[in-house]
């Protein structure tokens, strides 16, 4: 598991727990992020990368809820866990759109949410979903090139 004075894995915390909270309650992102940093009790983050990555999943819902569906076929949006779906969210934008980390962090990083946030079973399966992520992304850029 990550340190806990690990400032990006505690952004990526606190970014997971905000977009949760705006996604699925009736309260807006700045009230999210406020409410996620006092339940987190998280002393050192990155600001930018929490920035980048609420706005970005929020820019790119759509796109990314795509391509979760066409790599995890066999579970419908509504059947994921929401935990799940937003970690696969926030990971699925590192890795196809943001670009600022390589694939395998982002990967390793979500499963490191997983294990924290969520059930036994999850690691494994958002690892699984995001292989076949990375893999297409990189099979449509080598057609592209």
């Amino acid at each position: 598991m990550k340190s806990k004075s690990d400032p990006r894995h505690n952004a990526r915390k606190l970014a997971l727990t905000s977009i949760f909270c705006w996604l699925f309650s009736e309260q807006d992102e700045d009230e999210c992020l406020i409410l996620s940093q006092d339940l987190l009790d998280t002393l050192e983050y990155d600001r930018n990368l929490i920035k980048d990555i609420v706005q970005g999943v929020k820019n790119h819902k759509k796109e990314i809820d795509e391509l979760i569906k066409k790599n995890a076929p066999e579970w419908p949006l509504d059947k994921i866990a929401k935990v799940d779906l937003v970690i696969l969210r926030i990971a699925v934008y590192e890795v196809v759109f943001s670009r600022t980390v390589p694939d395998k962090v982002a990967i390793d990083e979500a499963v490191e949410l997983a294990k924290e946030f969520s059930n036994e079973t999850s690691g494994k399966f958002i690892n699984g979903v995001l292989g076949s992520v990375v893999t297409q992304t990189q099979e449509s850029k080598q057609k592209e090139g």
